[in-house]
């Protein structure tokens, strides 16, 4: 029986783009770069390309961001994506890697828990305990792999660190230098290395960097779609991409679905309808498009296990009311205000505003 990978990595999953680009790429790779800046910008913006091959866009944002955080990882500074949940820091910073280093599995998952080790290296306590120090006894971290390899390395969740660990990166990013005082050694870092951390700065339980590391990144803010069309680009190549995954014919959701319950979440974030024309009470909750991503994604899985797969509100609204409900039960009272002040009156939304009105009852 063949087991499927659930979600493979970027490099994996569009193996075929990234081999076409290589192929099609005559423009100059930097050291240990397997592509051009110019091939990376198209894999990650898209393009149709010399031959006729389509390569999908996987950032629907600003091109000038990706062109400076493009530019940043051929400095001497790393790169910080920063900015509230659900705006693509991860996922920009996964497929970033994958274009330039081939492989995007050296990763660091920041948590309050976590030691130097993590950062810097670890041993072989076995091997520590008979031998004392030695080379063969030494377990890298992916920081000190990617010093080697001249390769990026991932830290996500920087701010979940503590800042006193976070800091044991301010020799690696300013020295580009890795000291192993045990064996009197110094990793240093080959051409092609750099960082890329992302920083979710809104979470609670929050980590403030000190200056000094600041100073050794640039820092990137990535906002929330610019316009309802884009945010409707976003959820739909995501609701595709993870269909992907599954071995079950899920149905498809109706563009106008789609719409609304981006529609919804931009209003409820905004604090004003689409046309500018009436203000509201804003939520504080993150409505992201990722939160939007996923209510569609289950609202498809409940609806082809249990209604038919035919997806209505029905299935979609529940997951509304968890997400606000995750931030405060009285983000439900926004919720519900915002159903009879505007839904209630709005054509076509009678669905939504009845299958709201009867969760919240």
């Amino acid at each position: 029986m063949s087991l499927t990978i659930i979600r493979p990595f970027a490099e994996i999953a569009f193996a075929e783009e990234i081999k076409m680009l290589i192929e099609l790429d005559r423009q100059v790779k930097p050291p240990n770069w397997q592509m051009s800046p110019w091939a990376v910008m198209n894999y990650i913006m898209g393009a149709t390309l010399a031959n006729g091959t389509k390569i999908t866009p996987k950032y629907f944002g600003d091109k000038k961001l990706v062109e400076i955080a493009i530019a940043t990882l051929l400095s001497d500074r790393a790169l910080l994506f920063t900015g509230i949940p659900g705006t693509a820091k991860t996922w920009l910073a996964e497929h970033l890697t994958a274009a330039i280093s081939g492989s995007s599995d050296l990763l660091i998952q920041g948590t309050t828990g976590i030691n130097e080790d993590a950062l810097r290296y670890g041993w072989n306590y076995a091997s520590l305990i008979k031998q004392g120090p030695t080379q063969e006894g030494l377990i890298p971290s992916p920081v000190m792999k990617a010093m080697e390899s001249g390769k990026i390395v991932r830290i996500e969740e920087l701010s979940r660190i503590p800042t006193e660990i976070q800091d044991a990166l301010i020799t690696i990013l300013s020295e580009k230098t890795l000291p192993v005082s045990e064996l009197n050694l110094q990793v240093q870092a080959v051409q092609g290395f750099n960082l890329i951390a992302t920083s979710n700065d809104q979470d609670k339980g929050v980590y403030e960097m000190s200056s000094a590391l600041k100073r050794r990144f640039n820092i990137i803010v990535l906002p929330l779609p610019a316009t309802l069309e884009e945010e409707v680009n976003i959820v739909q190549y995501r609701i595709q991409q993870i269909a992907k995954t599954i071995d079950i014919s899920l149905a498809d959701i109706k563009e106008k679905q789609m719409e609304q319950l981006v529609t919804l979440f931009r209003e409820l974030r905004s604090g004003k309808t689409i046309d500018g024309k009436q203000k509201i009470k804003s939520t504080q909750a993150h409505l992201s498009p990722a939160e939007a991503i996923s209510i569609i994604h289950q609202g498809r899985i409940h609806s082809y296990y249990f209604d038919q797969n035919n997806v209505t509100a029905e299935h979609l609204v529940p997951g509304i009311l968890n997400t606000l409900r995750q931030y405060d039960d009285a983000e439900l009272s926004t919720l519900n205000e915002y159903n009879e002040t505007i839904l209630k009156k709005r054509a076509g939304w009678k669905e939504w505003y009845d299958v709201i009105k009867k969760n919240l009852d």
